[in-house]
């Protein structure tokens, strides 16, 4: 009985041996092959291209097992590479000529080092996420990235490409984000650019870029830069609504430019309240999200931001601020013109009177003279008294006018203290000022100076 336990222990012993070394082996089958061959000469080649550097710790010019090893920067999904994130380490020479070998690469970022020559003409067709911002990159954009059809992040600026952007986005319906800044790219922008239905990010900033935006009418941008290039025409209407748009040092037409502090005033229209003070709002040429605006009709540029902003049609508050103001200048006149003639006539105290040394003229008719005994202003309510005139008669009749009286320090404020931008006119006995008010409303008064000589 012992004999026969003892040779059934050996032979357990040996069986558990054999089943060791078989997983063993298994094992070291399953680590042999932990990265893709064609995944791992590929970061070879990247690696011996940027000249071996010591940053990238645990790469290796020959051998060596990415994913197992954990080099630098290096992530995997199983045997395959799926992302390379080796930005800001100061890296120098090239990116290499096998990137199409990492065939599950999703991520690239070699941003922030000092990469040169020109971007490889193959590209993993995969990625999703692509950057080589701030190197010292030349030549063009690769034709190749039409074939990237699942990109959704491009980021090429700050390096010293150049020629033209190249029409190569016609199969990027997933790219959300493009920034081409700070580089040498001229000539008009590609047609395909208006292809983009999602992309939300444009920057153009810092090239030499020309032509008009209109390419972009179509795009649902939220953030927009094209400042410091050569675009030139009027910005399409529709392009106003975006909500963060910057376009300083160009030569459009309808907005405000570095070269447009020459051009003439525009036309006079009582214009709307002004908006909040402050040199932000000019220094920053932005377009805020609720602005709806446009030139007037007439072609003219506004100088500044508050003209620029005015809608193309009158609120109904601007149209009774110009048939109130219009009719007031008009009695203002007509009084004047009257006290005038009743000065002369000595039958007014002289102390009411004044004169007004205007001619009317009006061809092939001779204007009747006419007196109207009118109340001084302000006042609640004031009856105009049509009497004979010297070359014949009219019938009287009695008018009513209803006024509003304003103090002197509302006047004031409304006109910025009389300053001469609310001057509308000036006559031998005062001036017409327009008075702006907080709530909106205009007035146009007429301010009375008897110390001004006859």
């Amino acid at each position: 009985m012992k004999i026969l336990t003892l040779e059934k222990t050996k032979g357990s012993t040996a069986t558990a041996v054999i089943l060791v070394i078989m997983a063993v082996i298994l094992a070291l089958g399953f680590v042999e092959a932990a990265t893709d061959p064609m995944d791992l000469r590929s970061l070879q080649v990247i690696y011996t291209s940027l000249n071996s550097p010591s940053k990238l710790t645990g790469w290796k010019a020959n051998g060596g097992d990415p994913c197992r090893e954990l080099w630098r920067g290096v992530a995997c999904q199983g045997s395959s590479v799926v992302s390379i994130d080796i930005s800001g380490l100061g890296l120098n020479g090239t990116m290499g000529y096998m990137l199409d070998g990492l065939k599950s690469l999703k991520t690239l970022d070699m941003s922030g080092n000092n990469i040169h020559g020109s971007i490889p003409y193959q590209l993993p067709l995969d990625l999703t996420n692509l950057n080589l911002a701030s190197n010292h990159l030349s030549g063009s954009i690769p034709y190749s990235i039409i074939d990237m059809v699942s990109i959704n992040y491009l980021n090429l600026s700050r390096n010293s490409l150049h020629q033209s952007v190249g029409d190569v986005f016609t199969n990027h319906s997933d790219l959300a984000t493009l920034d081409l800044s700070f580089n040498n790219f001229s000539g008009d922008l590609p047609p395909s650019i208006g292809s983009l239905s999602n992309l939300a990010i444009l920057y153009l900033q810092g090239n030499q870029l020309s032509g008009t935006l209109d390419v972009l009418v179509d795009l649902h941008l939220i953030d927009l830069n094209v400042a410091n290039n050569n675009f030139s025409g009027l910005v399409p209407y529709e392009m106003i609504s975006i909500p963060n748009f910057i376009y300083d040092g160009n030569s459009f037409d309808n907005i405000g430019s570095d070269n447009n502090d020459t051009d003439p005033p525009p036309p006079f229209f009582p214009p709307s309240p002004h908006p909040p003070s402050g040199s932000d709002i000019n220094d920053t040429h932005h377009f805020p999200p609720d602005l709806h605006k446009a030139q007037g009709s007439d072609g003219a540029r506004p100088s500044n931001l508050e003209n620029r902003n005015r809608k193309k049609s009158l609120t109904s508050g601007d149209i009774i601020g110009i048939v109130l103001g219009s009719s007031l200048v008009v009695l203002l006149a007509i009084s004047a013109l009257i006290i005038c003639i009743r000065k002369c006539k000595g039958k007014e105290n002289a102390t009411r009177a004044s004169t007004v040394n205007r001619k009317v003229l009006e061809p092939r008719a001779n204007l009747a003279s006419t007196v109207v005994d009118l109340k001084p202003l302000p006042m609640e309510r004031m009856t105009l008294d049509i009497v004979q005139g010297r070359k014949g008669s009219v019938m009287s009749a009695n008018s009513t006018i209803t006024a509003t009286p304003f103090t002197v320090a509302a006047l004031q404020n409304a006109t910025n203290s009389f300053c001469q931008e609310n001057l509308v006119g000036e006559g031998s006995v005062g001036c017409v000022y327009r008075a702006d008010f907080p709530n909106g409303n205009v007035i146009f008064f007429f301010s009375y100076n008897p110390s001004v000589p006859n």
